[in-house]
């Protein structure tokens, strides 16, 4: 028979994917199977391995794609396979995260499982908003509370009057549409109508919309607004904090919503940077590297080794760790396409030149993933580490993404991510030109833009150095609004 696998049960947090816990995150990266709600930010699934199969059982307004009886099915069917699962929620699994219905369906099977607390969004997104939910001069007490149920047409059944009259601070969770019926009961049980309140719809991603009112007229805003869940609903005095505590919503890319090209498979350090200025960030085409079997046997007889990426100089000397060759038969000089490359090389004790400073003469080693590179050195033998494929595991989850998601900025950060990007859309069936209408499409150097406009698509381009600093501050200089 065969031994069952392990499941955890991981609070994914509010949506700023670095709000995981480490414990959360290791889980993620160990997994072989995921099965992630619409809630948890689908970034965090780019830490799982190629490998992992991923199951998207996340609930839509207006339909359910995987009942809980189900998704208590797969847990336990995946797990008696062998398999390690994790179980990717948002917030945290013991706030309203049914994590007692899925744990009680394993210990039924015998199956070992663990728990993983994650950050609740119904403190998180308050914080993010400028608003602590306890203050020793505003807020004593605070209550989380569902704000629909089980109950006659999803009314949440409460002790309203021990709310009303005990608790400071209280966060609804997605009860817009019960909004009316909120109010209506904390007025009734002593509630003054001048109570504040806010929502903070997408709380800690940079799309978080925020809509301030009170009791009395908070209701009316939400249908002038059209204001919608995924939301808290906050309640209290403690929110008059917000005007000099905020903070979040000054980072100089706040609100704005960026799908950034990319090329390569490994994380992105402008990406990196976007989201850290406040923006969202959507990154694609999603890459999966496939590694290729190195040959090693000539290495030793070539005077000079070009590396064409970082990713090539990790290849080649995990190869040649792996075939345990002494490093010092290799008496090539090495050389790097970038300075990126040449920092791979030194960290690995090797110190490297640039292309440019490589002499013409002498037998060349070309390591790298693209056969381009063989055009500019006739005379080289090329050694190609690894290819790269689109994961299309990832298209469907991409177009979730953009449908949750207002895009309003597209990045090209190099000439080489245009085609990419536009095939890697057309395999989706999206058309490029329609996606990029009304939007701000911004090029990183003047090759880039020519490239852009080669694909008969519109852009401007960043006028300073092409660095992820420059393009800060130049995509907070220039709002969408402007294009």
């Amino acid at each position: 028979m065969m031994k069952a696998g392990k499941v955890f049960l991981v609070g994914a947090g509010p949506g700023d994917i670095g709000l995981i816990t480490v414990k959360g995150l290791d889980a993620i990266k160990q997994a072989e199977v995921i099965l992630y709600d619409r809630l948890a930010n689908p970034k965090l699934l780019d830490f799982a391995a190629d490998d992992c199969e991923l199951i998207y059982c996340g609930k839509l307004p207006d339909r359910h794609i995987l009942r809980q009886e189900n998704i208590n099915d797969l847990l336990v069917e995946k797990a008696l396979a062998g398999k390690t699962v994790v179980r990717l929620k948002g917030g945290d699994p013991g706030v309203f995260g049914r994590v007692g219905e899925e744990a009680a369906a394993l210990v039924q099977y015998e199956i070992p499982f663990e728990i993983v607390p994650g950050i609740s969004s119904g403190i998180a997104a308050p914080l993010y908003a400028g608003i602590p939910v306890t203050h020793r001069e505003y807020a004593e007490s605070f209550a989380v509370v569902t704000a629909h149920d089980k109950s006659k047409e999803g009314k949440p059944l409460l002790d309203w009057e021990g709310l009303a009259r005990g608790v400071d601070t209280i966060a609804f969770y997605m009860g817009v549409g019960n909004l009316p019926f909120i109010c209506e009961n904390l007025l009734r049980y002593g509630k003054p109508s001048t109570t504040p309140v806010i929502l903070i719809q997408w709380g800690t991603f940079g799309r978080q919309k925020t809509l301030q009112g009170t009791l009395a007229d908070i209701s009316a805003k939400v249908l002038e607004e059209k204001f919608s869940n995924p939301a808290i609903i906050l309640v209290g005095e403690v929110i008059a904090l917000r005007e000099k505590i905020s903070w979040f919503e000054k980072k100089p890319l706040y609100g704005r919503q960026i799908l950034l090209a990319r090329t390569s498979a490994g994380p992105s350090e402008l990406a990196r940077e976007l989201m850290a200025q406040g923006a969202d960030v959507i990154e694609f085409p999603k890459w999966k590297k496939v590694k290729l079997p190195i040959n090693l046997a000539k290495v030793t007889s070539y005077e000079k080794i070009f590396f064409a990426s970082p990713e090539n100089v990790a290849d080649f000397f995990t190869t040649v760790i792996e075939s345990e060759m002494d490093i010092r038969k290799i008496r090539a000089n090495f050389y790097g396409a970038s300075i990126k490359s040449i920092k791979a090389l030194r960290e690995r004790g090797v110190i490297a030149q640039l292309a440019e400073e490589m002499p013409e003469s002498g037998d060349l080693l070309i390591v790298g993933d693209d056969s381009t590179l063989k055009k500019e050195y006739r005379n080289a033998d090329l050694l190609i580490t690894s290819k790269k494929e689109l994961d299309f595991k990832f298209v469907p989850i991409f177009k979730r993404m953009l449908e949750e998601a207002d895009v309003d900025t597209v990045v090209f950060p190099s000439s080489g991510s245009v085609e990419p990007f536009v095939e890697g859309l057309r395999e989706c069936s999206i058309s490029a030109e329609e996606l990029l209408t009304n939007v701000q499409v911004v090029s990183m150097g003047k090759q880039t833009i020519d490239a852009v406009v080669d694909f008969g698509l519109r852009s401007i381009g960043m006028p300073k150095k092409a660095t992820k600093e420059a393009l800060v501050e130049f995509l907070a200089a220039n709002q969408v609004e402007e294009v």
